[in-house]
């Protein structure tokens, strides 16, 4: 798919910060297109690794000191962007300092613990800089996005798993078609991407760190079942949810799993940021399919077999946003959909992306019926009716997204 997919809530949200932003994310976000193609600056540099050399805006490799001599010559009248900015030598941080807050700057890494850091009392750019997380497309934005391409099922399947921004080009056909091949064919690269990531993190993918990201990929969705998944692999000494919760929040910090808290408990439940990596540690922790020769075929299975639990997951995010609700999640009974306003309930809803027989329709019902809070019904197309529900088709929530993304819906 030849397109760019524009991200004006991320512009937005870079456009409220201070004259110095750090931008951070794990690798394959789309950070150094983001700022290329969205966003304003006078000189852009990228450091090559080790820090000693850098290449401009139109790959010229220049050296370190050369590089100290056009900023010291143009900062603060032009705006600079440095994308790796961390890999460059400890004496620039030191120089920044020294200037002071002045003029506009960009600095863009791939290392979150870096943006930690900078935080710390002993950084000498603490409070320098705001810092903006920059992580999958924002649904808002790749639903719009994909709206003149592609319509209806087809729309929301693409939009859930092209949030991912290196899928985006290579995308073709139809989602259940390329998404299997994809898997097949990247198994590798993925698994190497992840590799980077904790390496740029300074931490090593252990098998703890593997095995909770397969537990969490297969069902496994709180501390206590996480716990008990690695003790009986024999990766922990004993079952103790305690001793896993440090690797739970690294894997939060870096945006590979997001944490919702549960309704009328202080449990979370956790998921996959991605659903392109949650398929990927599904596969991985069940078939070993970076290892052994899986079927693109069997693949294809595992794909439609998750990608309800996906477009769920999209579509409850999609709509915490709209309404400028926090997520919670509900055990009993199960939702697929709910809100949280203060220490109110404010939003329960299903989403039924198969087809929806009588019965089923009527126990959806039944189930939504039983919360005090407004009732969502979120399906592919039109024509189902349901008493005290509002049902919600694609067409309907993109007339809603194309109002202006109000906080009612």
């Amino acid at each position: 798919m030849h397109k760019i997919i524009k991200r004006p809530t991320d512009v937005d949200a870079f456009n409220k910060l201070g004259p110095w932003v750090l931008i951070c994310g794990r690798r394959k976000t789309g950070k150094t297109f983001f700022v290329r193609e969205f966003l304003d600056w006078d000189e852009y540099f990228f450091v090559k690794r080790g820090g000693r050399s850098l290449l401009d805006g139109e790959g010229r490799e220049l050296s370190y000191p050369t590089f100290l001599e056009v900023f010291r010559r143009d900062f603060p009248e032009k705006c600079f962007a440095i994308d790796e900015f961390q890999r460059l030598p400890d004496d620039f941080s030191d120089l920044l300092h020294s200037m002071g807050m002045r003029g506009r700057l960009i600095a863009v890494t791939s290392a979150l613990s870096f943006s930690k850091k900078m935080l710390e009392g002993s950084s000498p750019l603490l409070g320098l800089f705001s810092v903006l997380k920059l992580g999958l497309v924002d649904e808002r934005d790749i639903l719009l996005g994909l709206s003149r391409e592609l319509k209806g099922r087809e729309l929301i399947e693409a939009s859930v798993y092209l949030r991912e921004p290196w899928l985006v080009p290579r995308f073709r056909g139809r989602m259940k078609e390329f998404l299997p091949s994809f898997l097949y064919e990247q198994r590798g690269a993925i698994k190497a991407l992840l590799g980077e990531i904790f390496t740029e993190e300074e931490r090593e993918l252990s098998l703890v760190y593997q095995g909770i990201l397969e537990a969490v990929a297969m069902g496994k969705r709180v501390s206590t079942e996480i716990s008990s998944h690695l003790y009986s692999l024999g990766l922990l000494p004993k079952d103790n949810p305690g001793a896993i919760q440090r690797y739970l929040e690294v894997l939060v910090e870096t945006n590979l799993l997001e944490k919702t808290p549960v309704y009328g408990s202080k449990k979370f439940r956790y998921q996959h940021a991605s659903p392109l990596l949650d398929l990927h540690f599904y596969l991985e922790g069940k078939y070993s399919y970076t290892e052994t020769e899986i079927p693109e075929q069997f693949i294809g299975e595992v794909v439609q077999q998750k990608l309800p639990v996906h477009v769920e997951e999209f579509f409850s995010s999609l709509l915490s946003k709209l309404l400028g609700l926090r997520r919670v999640a509900v055990e009993e009974p199960p939702l697929d959909i709910a809100l949280f306003e203060f220490k109110r309930l404010k939003v329960v809803g299903e989403v039924k992306w198969g087809k929806v027989e009588k019965e089923e329709l009527q126990r959806i019902g039944e189930r939504l019926r039983k919360f005090d809070a407004e009732r969502y019904l979120i399906v592919p197309e039109d024509g189902i009716e349901l008493e005290g529900v509002k049902v919600l088709d694609v067409p309907a929530i993109l007339e809603i997204l194309k109002s202006g993304y109000p906080k009612e819906v």
